[in-house]
């Protein structure tokens, strides 16, 4: 009886991981300065099993080693490897770790229809409006002719897609980078992050609301 319920509870755990909600941490400083090294999150993930994502929303979503056709080109990954590659000893093992099995946490500027420009600097403009982003405090830095090394995008988002940028413009690996195509794949993300609960003194709902309609014009989409 003993072994039969902490089956039953850790079915029930992992049911709810799985389906419903789970932590996160942020690992990296590219939605800086709003989300901060190790800060902890909840992530939902229900919501979107009903709508597409929204402009301003924070979302985690398989790496694009998973979905980019240039990144996962020739790489086979197994039903279980990454389930292998999340446990704390085992993703310590050479060869276990796949970067297909990470997950990216950025925020949606654009979605499907959108008309997106995003200049040198990382700025954004949807639709013919410069976008309002005070999450944004760090863009990427240009020189005198106004060129620089973040690569810019002129394109219409495509069905079932979003484009996800960091908030830390000058140091985050986001859809202008990625060598199969910029956009995002609906199907690809996890879940939305709605809720920091770690560290105790910055916990609280995450801002989402949507930037081009704080920038003064009537969002579509």
């Amino acid at each position: 009886m003993f072994w039969r319920g902490v089956l039953i509870t850790l079915g029930v755990a992992l049911g709810v991981r799985h389906y419903v909600l789970e932590a996160r941490y942020i690992p990296s400083g590219s939605m800086l300065p709003g989300l901060q090294l190790q800060d902890r999150l909840l992530v939902e993930k229900l919501s979107l099993r009903s709508r597409s994502p929204k402009r301003g929303e924070i979302v985690v979503f398989h790496a694009p080693h998973h979905f980019d056709p240039v990144l996962s080109a020739d790489r086979k990954v197994g039903p279980f490897s990454c389930v292998l590659a999340q446990l704390p000893i085992l993703n310590s093992i050479p060869g276990v770790a796949d970067p297909a099995c990470d997950a990216y946490i950025k925020r949606v500027v654009a979605v499907s229809g959108d008309r997106v420009v995003v200049n040198p600097r990382g700025q954004v403009n949807i639709n013919g409006t410069w976008l309002k982003e005070p999450y944004v405090q760090n863009y990427c830095p240009v020189d005198a002719l106004g060129m620089g090394q973040c690569r810019t995008l002129n394109a219409v988002v495509p069905p079932g897609h979003v484009l996800v940028l960091g908030d830390n413009r000058a140091n985050s690996w986001d859809g202008r980078f990625w060598p199969g195509g910029a956009f995002l794949p609906e199907q690809e993300i996890i879940g939305r992050a709605f809720w920091r609960f770690w560290p105790l003194p910055t916990s609280g709902a995450l801002a989402s609301s949507d930037p081009l309609k704080d920038s003064g014009a009537k969002a579509g989409g």
